[in-house]
Order: structure tokens, then sequence, then C-alpha cells
């Protein structure tokens, strides 16, 4: 069996990470297989870690150190967000993860997240692509 399902998210600030685990979770309507979780926006991003708070902030410096806003970029003569497509370009729009038992197969400390890069933002869509029995 293979369904299509999405959700909306809005966002509050520029660089948000918000942990989506709950919701893919609620979704997921099959014994086992796997699933794609896709943003459908190029300043943004789908990934998997530990939801530490020291580490999500962490990542938020890395980011803004490595996609430095002491430059001037060429993107920004048309919409002023370079950098937000820059850091999606190091990190990823989806994932693929297996299901077990109606939930996804993530380790101990593994949750998803989507990570808005260019916020805040309205009706961020995350598509579910699930694949399974």
């Amino acid at each position: 069996m293979i369904t299509q399902k999405s959700f909306n998210l809005n966002t509050n600030r520029n660089f948000e990470i918000i942990d989506i685990t709950s919701k893919v979770n609620e979704l997921i309507d099959v014994d086992q297989g796997i699933v794609s979780i896709f943003s459908r926006h190029s300043t943004s991003a789908i990934v998997v870690n530990e939801n530490e708070r020291g580490l999500l902030n962490d990542l938020e410096f890395m980011m803004d150190n490595l996609v430095s806003d002491n430059f001037s970029y060429e993107h920004d003569r048309i919409d002023d967000n370079a950098r937000s497509h820059l850091k999606s370009f190091l990190l990823s729009s989806s994932e693929c993860l297996p299901i077990r038992n109606n939930r996804l197969d993530l380790g101990t400390w593994q949750s998803v997240f989507f990570i808005e890069l260019d916020g805040p933002r309205h009706n961020r869509t995350i598509s579910l692509t699930i694949i399974g029995e």
C-alpha cells in the first residue's frame, strides 16, 4: 500500500527547529514499511538528530557561522534571502525512514525536525509518502 499525506506548519522565527516526530507518527497508517518526509520549500529542511536544547542551539550557531551575513550574495538582489537558500544546500529537504509497529523506527535519542531557515512563515507544507503493509 502507498499513501500520501501532508500537514502544514506555521513558524515564528527566522531560524526555527520544530520537532515533527509525533505529527508524523500520527499520520502513519501501516504496521511496517518506509516513509519519505519531504519539505516542499527551498528555504527549509528535514533532519534527524537528538532533541537536546544545547545541540539545537549549536546547530543554529554553526549554520549562522558557516553562512555569514558578512558577505554580499548575488541571490539577495532577487529576494534578499540568499543565506536561507545556502543553508538549505547544507541540510536536506527530505528523509526516508523505516516504520515498525505503526511508528517511526528511530534510535533512542532520535527525533525528526523541520528546520525553518527563512521565517516566520505560514503554511509550510510537509509531504509524507508512506509505503508499507
